[in-house]
């Protein structure tokens, strides 16, 4: 079973410091806070009064008690809850390290009250219009009981009685939806697939949805900076939370341990409004991995071209995202099935973004998977197999530790959807291969382009993205693999995107050449004429860390790596070539 595999450290309980809001205290009870109140200086008043029900004691299937806060409009009318479900703090929104992310990326501490969890619904906006906000803190957080998980289906199980709870309660109509960005989103597939009764609703905002090939081991790489930093900094609490660094170590391939960590996505049929975008390094291919799997009849997918705080605090999206409340949790006809059902970015890098363009799904139906062919003589991307082999070769220990392939378009091209490469590769004086591939964007003259995806362009910002930080500044489409962990999952894979089993070792021979498939981060990419696509093979990361701060990964490579083109080993990156410009679009 896979909790005979979990491993458990000690947790501590959060104290006075970076972490520790206003409200982190324990302190159950009932308050009112009047129209006007302002938690603290930075941040926005509230525009009515709200009720705080204060550490609210919620027993859980087991017996396990964890402790919510409720924030709801003052007065007898029943009202809809929004849980936001992750162990950060319920009380961080005020906290030092809350208000330094949003000084990080550009945002305002005055556009949210300081009431809402740290990537989760403010109450001041909800509460105004008609909505209760649940804060829990979950098992083995603050003072709820039992030891934390990480993304894990436990963590379903929980929220599924926390919905139901807080449907009966007197105050509330009996629906309840789910909200939020990072965590708050990935925790939403998990309870849907539990499918409690009364969740009317899902708003995953960019979230990770298999924490195997998202989070610890991308491309079978154990990668775990961002996973470090999750595990030391988050779980604060009385009791043990889950080691996920040790388990990475202790369990290298697919095991039930890391299927527990992936959602039931076809028990997922909640009406659904999914936000994603293409340069979430994090959370890009778990969200449209989840879109794609989830079975919900009635699911919308929004693809923006920021990056997930901006974007959700943005008061146009809120506005929206109301709407599509208002229409499952209220009942009301306000036309939002007529949304399309997918609205997707079409990134310029040159201050000419499309964004909302229309579409009834991703990817669009006028566009083609095109296979661009390596050419190891030439260095070019051509529409036509070369018929001749050529083999390209680096050194991963020698700069340059990489070859490219280039392409120049010689008329508008667009590109959306999935990229992926296949390739023909060989390693000399190694077993294995760990491979680093990147889709990059180069103006008319080679120049490559890249954008920033939050308001904050500053010095230092410059400084954190310029080897990591990938989240902050987009670079292109990337992905990696470990190529003895090549083996493609038949029941997974598609054309388009395939699909690794990392359940099985195959190492490489001396001399021996293999075929592998990479899946790249879906894209949404305009190329004018003249400009150029360049497709980078590398043994090191070429985007750097996720995050800033993070332990970057050291590739486990040596000797030489071979990429074979042509003849019979055709190598060739594929790209999602649309034909046409498929409905309306806005300038972003």
């Amino acid at each position: 079973m896979s909790d005979d595999q979990k491993v458990f450290v000690p947790s501590q309980p959060l104290k006075p410091g970076a972490r520790y809001g206003v409200l982190s205290g324990f302190e159950p009870g009932t308050r009112t806070l009047p129209a006007g109140f302002k938690i603290a200086p930075p941040f926005q008043s509230v525009p009515v009064e709200i009720v705080l029900e204060k550490d609210v004691a919620v027993t859980l299937r087991d017996g396990v008690k964890i402790y919510v806060d409720v924030l709801r409009p003052a007065g007898t009318q029943k009202v809809p809850v929004i849980v936001a479900w992750s162990p950060y703090g319920k009380g961080q929104g005020t906290s030092p390290s809350v208000m330094g992310i949003f000084q990080m990326v550009g945002l305002d501490n005055g556009i949210v009250s300081g009431l809402e969890k740290f990537e989760g619904p403010d109450p001041a906006y909800w509460c105004a219009r008609g909505y209760a906000i649940c804060n829990p803190d979950i098992r083995g957080v603050a003072e709820s009981d039992g030891d934390s998980v990480i993304w894990d289906r436990q963590e379903g199980r929980d929220c599924y009685d926390l919905i139901e709870w807080l449907a009966v309660q007197e105050w509330c109509t009996g629906k309840v939806a789910m909200s939020g960005t990072s965590y708050l989103a990935v925790s939403q597939w998990f309870t849907a697939a539990e499918q409690p009764p009364h969740l009317a609703a899902i708003n995953p905002w960019e979230g990770v949805s298999d924490v195997y090939r998202d989070l610890v081991l991308r491309g079978g790489m154990p990668d775990t900076g961002f996973a470090r930093q999750l595990q030391d900094n988050s779980y604060w609490g009385k009791g043990r939370k889950e080691d996920i660094l040790a388990e990475a170590e202790r369990y290298p391939l697919m095991t039930e341990l890391w299927e527990n960590k992936i959602p039931r996505f076809e028990q997922i049929t909640v009406p659904a409004y999914v936000v994603a975008s293409y340069s979430n390094t994090l959370h890009t291919a778990g969200t449209f991995r989840a879109w794609r799997r989830m079975a919900s009849k009635e699911k919308w997918l929004r693809i923006h071209n920021s990056q997930e705080w901006p974007d959700y605090y943005d008061e146009a999206n809120r506005e929206e995202l109301r709407r599509f409340f208002d229409r499952y949790l209220k009942g009301e006809n306000n036309g939002w099935e007529q949304t399309p059902r997918v609205r997707y970015s079409v990134l310029d890098l040159e201050g000419g973004d499309q964004v909302a363009v229309g579409a009834g799904e991703f990817p669009p139906k006028d566009v083609t998977p095109t296979k661009y062919y390596l050419d190891g003589r030439s260095r070019a991307l051509t529409t036509t197999a070369p018929s001749a082999e050529a083999t390209v070769v680096y050194d991963v220990s020698s700069n340059p530790d990489a070859v490219s392939f280039i392409t120049r378009f010689d008329k508008e091209t667009v590109l959306v959807g999935y990229p992926k490469a296949h390739l023909w590769v060989q390693a000399r004086g190694s077993d294995d291969m760990d491979l680093f591939i990147l889709v990059q964007k180069l103006d008319a003259y080679g120049t490559p382009l890249q954008q920033f995806t939050v308001p904050n362009q500053s010095a230092l910002v410059q400084d954190i993205t310029e080897r990591g930080a990938s989240i902050l500044r987009y670079k292109g489409s990337d992905g990696r693999l470990r190529v003895s962990l090549r083996h493609l999952d038949e029941t997974l894979s598609t054309d388009a995107v395939p699909a690794h089993s990392f359940d099985r070792v195959e190492k490489l021979s001396p001399g021996e050449v293999v075929e592998v498939e990479i899946d790249l981060l879906p894209i949404g990419l305009a190329f004018h004429s003249g400009e150029q696509l360049r497709f980078v093979i590398s043994g090191r990361s070429l985007l750097g860390t996720m995050m800033p701060g993070i332990r970057e990964y050291t590739p486990a490579n040596s000797g030489q790596h071979v990429v074979h083109t042509g003849g019979k080993h055709a190598s060739y990156l594929q790209l999602p070539v649309q034909a046409r410009r498929q409905g309306t679009a806005v300038k972003g």
